[in-house]
């Protein structure tokens, strides 16, 4: 017997997955700005070589400055 497509189900999945990936995304960068926050009350300052970039968004495309 030939597997009958449930459209319904298959979109379900697909909006679920989609939706784990905007909340890790989120949770993320909400991690990103508490540490940074922390940092802010701590009194480092950006400028302070104690704070390291984040090694997560070193060569993200937004860095590219000639689009190629």
């Amino acid at each position: 017997m030939v597997f009958k497509p449930n459209y319904n189900l298959q979109r379900a999945e697909r909006n679920r997955a989609k939706q784990a990936k905007k909340d890790e995304k989120l949770r993320e960068k909400e991690e990103v700005a508490a540490k940074r926050k922390a940092d802010i009350e701590a009194g480092l300052t950006p400028d302070d070589p104690m704070i390291a970039p984040n090694p997560a968004m070193i060569g993200t495309p937004s860095d590219d400055k000639h689009g190629a």
